[in-house]
């Protein structure tokens, strides 16, 4: 379950319970923190979590700012400066270095367009978007005020605050296309706002060809992340939703009618059905395709069989091609790994650094930035004085 899958259970119970609460969301960093912008925690009035907006050295103060930001009913943004080691605000020492803004909003139930009712129109319907989050407004007294939002879908669909809609889609439309989250000061008719510009991506999707024992730690640890799993096997006695209670999709398909079907071009693909015949069938409809990962487990020599040229009919250049860029087998990174659980996390971890874009290594071999999808920041406002 992902975080804002969490997230979303807690604010139905809130709601259900008439419990007040507030949201917290990370709308800027400079420097060093453990959340980027878009880490958000819920709290209740009186003083429940869900969520993280650091490791937890922010959350106290955090929590009795919410708490006053919903006795006042108004937002409240608030600056922590980690890099002060005698601010006694959150006990941090030396800590993480960075300056962290957290804007503190009360949630009201009724508004269909809160930030929480926002995020559950992305949920419903995941596909690429951009939720624009206002988080400072020039204080001339003007109509722009901090917390409107604006939920850009890839399909052009526009939700939040109409007097902002047209300014704040036409940056989250620049910032879908950069495919990087980024933080803008904003011209528009009620004035100048800084904005968060926050990318929001579905779940991975991954389908795993095999539902064998060796496939069910897979689809838990896939789980634990929010990825949407389908299982495909042809055998009736495997291919089931109560041995996958986890994956979204389990199907039973026979290898006759795998080798007609047209495979998920934009999910990841895990072969794990141990059947010569199934990973042929799979791989004829995956090599061709344009899906971004296919995982093949076992050794050298059988994925060398599967490609020849009389099994796969396939040019060489494709199947070199295949081999360079998406096929991946042995499947995993090498972590050393015996056990069914062991290869799974291999599996996932290798999955995550191709999805990424990285390459795997220790972090302390590197001094590359931790974070490479951190959000470019515009210099501060003219309204706003510089932070110290």
């Amino acid at each position: 379950m992902t975080e804002l899958q969490r997230l979303l259970l807690a604010y139905d119970r809130h709601r259900e319970a008439r419990r007040p609460c507030a949201l917290a969301t990370v709308v800027e960093v400079l420097g060093s923190a453990y959340r980027r912008p878009g880490a958000r925690m819920l709290v209740t009035e009186d003083g429940e979590l869900t969520g993280a907006i650091s490791g937890g050295c922010l959350e106290g103060d955090a929590r009795q700012r919410a708490r006053q930001a919903i006795f006042r009913g108004q937002p409240a943004l608030v600056t922590y400066d980690t890099r002060d080691e005698d601010d006694p605000r959150h006990g941090l020492g030396p800590g993480c270095q960075g300056v962290v803004r957290i804007l503190l909003e009360p949630l009201d139930f009724a508004a269909p367009d809160n930030p929480v009712e926002l995020l559950r129109g992305f949920a419903q319907h995941p596909e690429p978007a951009v939720l624009a989050t206002v988080f400072e407004t020039d204080a001339s007294g003007l109509k722009a005020t901090v917390g409107q939002r604006v939920l850009l879908t890839e399909t052009g669909s526009v939700r939040g605050t109409p007097l902002l809609a047209a300014p704040l889609a036409q940056a989250a439309r620049a910032t879908l296309a950069q495919g990087q989250s980024q933080i803008l000061d904003v011209e528009t008719d009620a004035g100048p706002v800084r904005a968060l510009l926050e990318v929001l991506r579905p779940p991975l999707r991954l389908v795993v060809y095999g539902a064998g024992n060796d496939a069910q730690p897979l689809v838990h640890l896939a789980a634990s992340l929010g990825w949407h799993i389908t299982v495909v096997d042809g055998r009736p006695h495997l291919a089931t939703a109560a041995r996958f209670p986890e994956a979204t999709n389990v199907r039973l398909v026979p290898v006759r009618e795998l080798e007609t079907q047209a495979p998920d071009a934009g999910a990841y693909h895990v072969l794990l059905s141990h059947n010569y015949a199934y990973d042929l069938a799979a791989l004829q409809t995956l090599l061709p395709s344009t899906a971004p990962y296919i995982g093949l487990l076992g050794p050298r020599a059988k994925a060398g069989r599967l490609l020849s040229e009389d099994e796969m009919n396939l040019s060489e250049a494709a199947i070199a091609d295949a081999l360079q860029n998406r096929l991946h087998s042995p499947i995993g990174l090498g972590l050393g790994g015996e056990t069914p659980e062991e290869i799974a996390l291999a599996i996932v971890a290798e999955i995550q650094a191709v999805k990424n874009k990285r390459q795997p290594q220790h972090l302390r071999d590197t001094t590359a930035a931790i974070h490479n999808d951190s959000p470019a920041v515009s210099p501060p406002p003219k309204f706003r004085p510089p932070l110290r």
